[in-house]
């Protein structure tokens, strides 16, 4: 049968129905909204752990008062030990007075209030430092920490909070559980908006001011130390200096760049020949680099430095260049905004005789933070400032150091004014008249020249050597102008002789020209220092060109009665050890009562005398012409010495000084050789005898005793008494100048 052909039906893919187009469901957005709001809610909070929102001024201004409250807590606990010792002391004093207690006790508990009292007013004196880097960080840290503390604590502490509020809504009181919805709700919209991330490094703002709760200075990064490397980093030349800038103030550098432009800035508006400035250090006070000029020497500064005061908008006196002598076209800027001497160490605590005068000892601080340290053994020194400038407390702070000493005697000098005042008691002679003054300038004159003939006995040497038993001698002369004439050719003589026999002297002057020193003597000191004074006085002390190479004592400003100034600051030269460098130093002024205290602990302790040897060579010794008494041809007296050489003794109860103890002279031959020279003196009716006169008058008085003794034997007996070598007697007949015995002298010995 066929098949009947059916027609080719043309096959259709099969299609899905089409449905109208739809957006993501109500659900779906509700999740990615909320997945949107949890990225914000991560991100700001991981931003909030990680300090992001903290301004870094508030962070420095956090490490600053955080520094500072440590350092209020240090002097808190500093008053208590100082109030702890005084409490000692006094209980002390009181046990001493009742026969309980015993002198030493006292004095080492005084030493101890002195030294107390000392760190007290160094940390009082202490400027609180910048936070370093470390510090800043630590803060940061610390609300980083406390921040992740509080997070998690939150979230524990909901979890039970959460379960309260839902018990109280199962029992019918949904009031929590509504409460703590809405709070979560609030917090939740508050931290799931969108959030934009800060930028991790913070826009640098051209010379932008510093924020007005932090001094200038506290921005920035400190340096490691003060001490500079001459040109071993540039900074910036004046090649890179950006085309048409203007100088501007100081105060809008933060960087060592914009510090270095605007150095260029002002030294090149003032036609200073400026080339670069390099090694730029941020210091507590203000800024310190280092200036090259292409030609001619640093000079261009330091005629410009009042200039440049005002390009910087500094105080007076606030721009202070510093010449350097290893590179002749460079100098030193320092930049002062604040205290430069603030942050320097007190006084240190020196016990009595724990030192010798060969030692260097502190006395003060340069304007770059290193030490001065002196050693006055052999060192004839000249001390000039003007009326305000600070001499008394120079002084003292020399003489806290040689009156530490164990082999050095202490001599103040002073014709006007009160010298060492509040080291009196440590000092053995205090010498205030002219007459004084002269007896006490003629007795060590004639000693350093004893001395000299007296090294080699000793074995010395070249030198006089310092020690316990042959002390040297430190003589402090405030107001050397105002001196006699006599007195001043007697320190002048000194000045002379007396460095190698260790009889030292330092002259303190108003002024260095011949009109207040009458001779030029201040180019002939080894050691010399100026503090506030004239211009003429730096040029007479440092030499005619000492202005130009950075000396400038004469814009330091003296004290007044209130307000201190630069009292006590000083450019020094011939310092022991150290380079003559044109720098600023202030002394170190102790407090009276800590001064008082040092000199009567040092006291009690015990001053020294000379030793025998020098008082016995000065019996062998010519006195100056100019203090001789005159005679006429029938030898009369003339005109009669102006100052008469005196025994040590004599001396110091001249000058109201306590002599020695010494013991009686026992019975034996010494003592009967004196009681016999005394006699036979008397019974002739004179004050003195020729050695060999008095020999032959004793041995007239006692035959048995003195008839076969020689003129040696009889000096050995009476230098074993205590009399000493025959000392010159003035003219007696036709003898100028012999030797023998005086009775006075001997009768003191009995």
């Amino acid at each position: 049968m066929a098949t009947e052909a059916q027609p080719d039906v043309e096959k259709q893919p099969t299609e899905e129905p089409v449905t109208e187009a739809s957006g993501p469901t109500r659900t779906d957005r509700a999740k990615a909204a909320f997945a949107v709001q949890c990225g914000h809610v991560g991100a700001r909070t991981k931003d909030w752990l990680a300090g992001g929102d903290l301004d870094h001024a508030d962070i420095i201004q956090a490490a600053t008062e955080r520094k500072q409250r440590k350092h209020n807590e240090k002097i808190a606990h500093q008053n208590r030990i100082v109030a702890e010792a005084h409490g000692n002391l006094y209980n002390a004093k009181l046990q001493a007075e009742n026969g309980d207690g015993r002198s030493s006790s006292v004095a080492h508990l005084g030493g101890r209030v002195a030294a107390e009292e000392s760190k007290l007013a160094a940390l009082q004196n202490t400027l609180v430092m910048p936070p370093t880097d470390r510090e800043i960080a630590n803060v940061r840290h610390g609300k980083k920490a406390g921040r992740a503390g509080l997070l998690a604590g939150s979230g524990l502490a909901s979890v039970p909070l959460l379960g309260v509020a839902i018990e109280q809504a199962a029992h019918g009181q949904p009031l929590i559980l509504g409460i703590v919805a809405a709070g979560a709700s609030w917090g939740w919209y508050v931290i799931s908006r969108p959030f934009v991330g800060r930028n991790g490094t913070e826009g640098e703002v051209p010379f932008g001011l510093t924020p007005a709760s932090l001094p200038a200075t506290f921005q920035g990064e400190l340096p490691g130390g003060a001490t500079p490397i001459v040109g071993g980093n540039v900074v910036m030349s004046v090649e890179q200096l950006p085309e048409g800038a203007k100088p501007f103030p100081i105060r809008g550098a933060r960087t060592p760049d914009q510090l270095a432009q605007c150095v260029l800035l002002a030294m090149v508006a003032e036609s200073v020949p400026v080339v670069e400035v390099s090694d730029v250090q941020r210091q507590p006070w203000g800024w310190q680099c280092i200036v090259r000029v292409s030609e001619g020497t640093p000079e261009a500064i330091i005629a410009k430095s009042g200039a440049l005061e005002t390009r910087f908008d500094l105080a007076t006196n606030g721009v202070k260049p510093q010449p350097i002598r290893a590179r002749r076209a460079c100098a030193i800027l320092r930049l002062v905004e604040g205290d430069p001497f603030a942050t320097a160490p007190g006084l240190p605590y020196r016990a009595p005789k724990s030192m010798s005068i060969t030692d260097k000892f502190r006395i003060g601080t340069s304007v770059g933070g290193d030490p001065l340290e002196v050693s006055l053994a052999g060192v004839m020194g000249l001390w000039v400032a003007a009326s305000g400038g600070g001499k008394t407390g120079i002084l003292q702070a020399l003489a806290e150091g040689t009156t530490a000493c164990y082999d050095n005697i202490t001599i103040d000098c002073d014709p006007h004014g009160d010298g060492l005042e509040d080291l009196g008691d440590c000092v053995r002679i205090t010498a205030r008249t002219n007459e004084q003054i002269e007896s006490v300038l003629l007795f060590f004159l004639v000693m350093s020249k004893a001395r000299a003939r007296l090294r080699a006995k000793l074995g010395m040497g070249k030198k006089w050597k310092a020690s316990a038993s042959h002390p040297a001698v430190t003589i402090f002369i405030d107001e050397f102008p105002k001196l006699s004439d006599l007195g001043k050719l007697l320190a002048f003589e000194l000045l002379l002789v007396g460095r190698k026999e260790l009889i030292e002297v330092e002259y303190a002057s108003q002024g260095g020209t011949s009109r207040y020193l009458g001779e030029n003597i201040a180019q002939m000191m080894a050691l010399k220092a100026v503090g506030p004074c004239k211009v003429g006085d730096t040029r007479a002390v440092f030499g005619d060109d000492s202005v130009r190479e950075g000396y400038l004592p004469h814009k330091l400003s003296p004290a007044t009665d209130t307000d201190p100034k630069d009292a006590g600051h000083i450019f020094i030269q011939g310092v022991p050890g150290m380079a003559d460098e044109p720098i600023e130093y202030a002394i170190h002024e102790a407090p009276s009562a800590v001064l008082r205290q040092l000199a009567a602990e040092r006291l009690e302790a015990g001053l020294l005398d000379p030793d025998q040897d020098s008082l016995d060579g000065m019996q062998n010794v010519d006195l100056p012409e100019y203090v001789e008494p005159e005679y006429d041809k029938d030898g009369n007296i003339k005109k009669a010495a102006p100052v008469r050489l005196l025994t040590w003794d004599q001396l110091l109860r001249l000058c109201d000084a306590q002599p020695a103890e010494r013991g009686p002279l026992e019975d034996g031959a010494p003592r009967m050789a004196v009681e016999d020279s005394v006699a036979v003196m008397e019974k002739a009716d004179v004050d003195r005898m020729k050695t060999e006169t008095l020999l032959a008058a004793v041995q007239d008085y006692e035959p048995d005793v003195y008839g076969q003794m020689t003129a040696e034997e009889f000096k050995a007996l009476m230098k074993k008494a205590g009399a000493g070598a025959p000392i010159t007697l003035g003219q007696i007949g036709e003898e100028s100048n012999p030797r023998g015995f005086k009775r006075d002298r001997l009768r003191h010995l009995l």
